[in-house]
């Protein structure tokens, strides 16, 4: 059973003490490959290094919205040279965040719809990170005709946003929230969404799976949310591990 898990930050300090065992532990359950996304252009150095060293990592630079503060202009110039040297299977994280209300919505705006043009130019897809503007971002992509697809990073939008970004090409990310009972629709989602729409994230060190609540989320934990999803769907595991990573694959072409 091989799984592959597009999302997980196993460059950030929070696994500087013990990455050699948590990225052992994770192959050893199945992971055969992490997507590894950039957050601000001074973790792009180290996130590449990794990726170099550790071949079943996958890196995705960008800038994240949440961190606009640290962000500066020559920062997409930057992305833009790095793309030019390197060939990264996405741009990562990227999008909105109108949840944290003190985070500038126009300077997001703009940055987003920068390293989409990046993505175009680059033939790049792009994982996306949306809370509370899901409408804005496909607004976006309809209005740049961005073509490259990507993946909605913890989906946490409606089905009728969900069917918009599958006919957009994308793909939509579940991870630790679908252990959780009380997380109904996303879960009713996970059930009710085409297989072929599904790719599986862990989003480590966060959204960590109701076995280890309160505890740093791991890679490894993968294999939890597959459970959970074949649960849901009364479909074998072996059946939906083989099928996700299939959609990962097709949608980072790997």
């Amino acid at each position: 059973m091989e799984l592959i898990d597009t999302h997980c930050h196993i460059d950030v300090a929070e696994f500087a003490a013990d990455r050699e065992q948590v990225l052992a532990r994770a192959r050893a359950a199945g992971v055969v490959c992490q997507v590894v996304p950039g957050i601000h252009q001074s973790g792009w150095d180290f996130l590449l290094e990794l990726c170099r060293r550790e071949k079943d990592l996958l890196p995705a630079p960008g800038l994240h919205p949440i961190y606009l503060g640290v962000h500066r202009a020559e920062h997409l110039q930057q992305l833009r040279e790095l793309l030019l040297q390197e060939r990264p299977v996405a741009i990562g994280e990227i999008g909105l965040d109108y949840f944290i209300a003190s985070l500038d919505r126009q300077a997001q705006q703009e940055l987003f719809e920068a390293q989409l043009q990046l993505a175009e130019e680059f033939a790049l897809p792009v994982l996306l990170h949306v809370r509370k503007a899901h409408d804005q971002v496909l607004m976006t992509l309809r209005r740049l005709k961005f073509s490259q697809g990507g993946i909605a990073h913890a989906f946490s939008g409606s089905r009728q946003q969900a069917d918009q970004y599958l006919a957009m090409g994308f793909k939509l990310g579940f991870g630790g929230t679908l252990t959780y009972e009380r997380a109904r629709r996303i879960r009713a989602l996970a059930q009710e969404l085409p297989l072929e729409a599904i790719v599986l994230e862990t989003d480590a060190p966060d959204i960590v799976t109701a076995a280890h609540r309160g505890e740093r989320n791991s890679p490894e934990y993968l294999p939890e949310i597959l459970a959970a999803l074949a649960e849901l769907r009364g479909e074998s595991r072996l059946v939906l591990a083989a099928a996700t990573t299939a959609n990962a694959r097709e949608i980072l072409r790997l």
